[in-house]
């Protein structure tokens, strides 16, 4: 099964990133695709190279980035939410993108399932 997954939420205010992670991981343990990962309202925080989690704690951003580059998933930011935050590509995680809204529909149409985490 191919798989688009929506993330709405940023990192460690909301369990939403950890959960949307660990689905992506089972689902590729399961032998299944996830096509990409696409990062919305306060999701694309996920995706910020200047985050600097204490030692002890986990680094969301570089999940992200690891999923990207040892499994080919696509790790997306929606762009008008980016500039809302103050993301841009200088400061995007390797394997990270900024795109346009329009990317979401083709990830929809060309997966099995859109799965979506976040309020």
């Amino acid at each position: 099964m191919n798989i688009g997954i929506l993330l709405k939420e940023g990192p460690y205010n909301h369990q939403a990133s950890d959960t949307a992670y660990k689905f992506a991981e089972a689902a590729l343990a399961r032998g299944h695709k996830v096509d990409a990962v696409f990062l919305y309202n306060d999701g694309v925080t996920n995706v910020t190279r200047l985050m600097d989690p204490p030692q002890d704690d986990r680094n969301i951003a570089e999940r992200w980035s690891r999923l990207s580059k040892e499994h080919g998933v696509e790790v997306l930011a929606c762009i008008a939410a980016s500039k809302r935050r103050g993301i841009s590509d200088e400061i995007l995680i390797e394997g990270g993108e900024i795109t346009g809204l329009g990317t979401l529909t083709d990830i929809a149409i060309r997966n099995d399932r859109l799965v979506t985490f976040g309020d």
